[in-house]
């Protein structure tokens, strides 16, 4: 008799369970949250080669004097660090100083002068026009008054003159570098033209890479390069230069890649990549915030049209200065993947519970 019930009652329990809440199986058909997604499509970019390369700067002078006067403060010394518009080398500027104050005095007077003969000629005019002073006298204040113009307009050349000369008693930094050779000491006398320090610009850098005669067709034909830093940065450049001829030791060519101006924290000898263009290529990039590290696997999570979202294991390469990471294997072009890991291992872990 006990048999009987249980062989009629489990039907019931079974559809009971079935209507009380959902398989896994309907569980795992719902929809998956909405995921912000990034579509994959082929990206026509440059195929490179990449050469080491050593830094170099472009501008290295020589400051000098301009005048002859002794040296009162001496700042910087060799492999000092000095930016645009430092003061280097001040000399003693006494007589610039009383050259400058006996050309401002000048000027002072001249333009009292002209005041005075300004206020003379308006006078006289305006009795000339009463017609009570001759032609004669009203030309004598016109002269009177174009001369003291003259001398305010020489005088004013006068002081230009003494400030440029002031001003060539203070030497300041062309460019911002490194001083490489101190040529005069704290105390001396330079003479006009005297050498006083040699720097080189960190502004204005190039790299130097030595071409293999194998590669330098390609190079040459596009003329396109970039400069990768020691920090990862890259920097498009802006002139590429490849000598005409091979050296003779090595047989390569030596090729000059200029960066930006600006000033980019790098210093001359220091070692760098040169990417060159040599052709262009299609390739799969995704954002580098997509792509996601557990221990030594690198993948994707990928959302599939019906919502299902799947981590997939990918072969990557590198970073594009865009910011995007090539895809070398594991995803086909046309597939959407999460632009959240975060977010999609959340959503997945969901479903798998479910």
């Amino acid at each position: 008799m006990n048999r009987w019930i249980a062989l009629i009652a489990f039907p019931l329990l079974v559809s009971a369970c079935s209507e009380g809440e959902p398989s896994r199986a309907d569980s795992a058909d719902r929809p998956a949250p909405e995921l912000d997604t990034y579509s994959v499509v082929p990206t026509t970019v440059a195929e490179e080669t990449r050469l080491d390369g050593v830094l170099e700067a472009v501008h290295r002078s020589t400051v000098s004097s301009e005048v002859s006067a002794r040296v009162m403060e001496l700042p910087f010394d060799v492999d000092d660090y000095v930016e645009k518009g430092e003061v280097i080398v001040r000399f003693r500027d006494a007589e610039q100083q009383a050259r400058m104050a006996t050309a401002q005095a000048t000027l002072q007077e001249a333009r009292a002068q002209l005041t005075e003969a300004r206020q003379a000629y308006e006078r006289g005019r305006e009795l000339f026009e009463r017609e009570l002073i001759a032609r004669a006298e009203l030309d004598r204040l016109t002269a009177t008054f174009e001369s003291a113009q003259a001398r305010v307009s020489a005088a004013e050349a006068g002081v230009r003159a003494a400030q440029e000369n002031l001003e060539r008693t203070v030497v300041r930094a062309p460019y911002s570098g490194i001083v490489e050779e101190r040529h005069i000491e704290l105390g001396e006398t330079a003479g006009a033209g005297q050498p006083l320090l040699t720097g080189l610009s960190l502004e204005h850098l190039r790299a130097v890479v030595e071409v293999p005669q194998s590669l330098v067709g390609p190079l040459r034909e596009h003329g396109e390069a970039r400069v990768i830093l020691p920090d990862g940065t890259s920097l498009a450049a802006t002139d590429v230069r490849i000598s005409p001829a091979a050296s003779e030791g090595s047989h390569t060519f030596r090729t000059r890649v200029t960066l930006p101006e600006g000033d980019h924290q790098v210093f001359p000898g220091t070692l760098v990549k040169v990417a060159f263009k040599r052709g262009e290529q299609k390739q799969l990039q995704v954002p580098a915030s997509a792509v996601v590290q557990r221990s030594e696997v690198t993948g994707l999570y990928v959302v599939h049209p019906d919502h299902r979202i799947e981590l997939r294991q990918v072969r990557a390469g590198e970073l594009t200065p865009e910011g995007q990471r090539v895809i070398l294997s594991g995803l086909d072009a046309g597939e959407r993947v999460a632009l959240d890991p975060i977010a999609a291992g959340i959503a997945l872990k969901e479903r798998q519970a479910q």
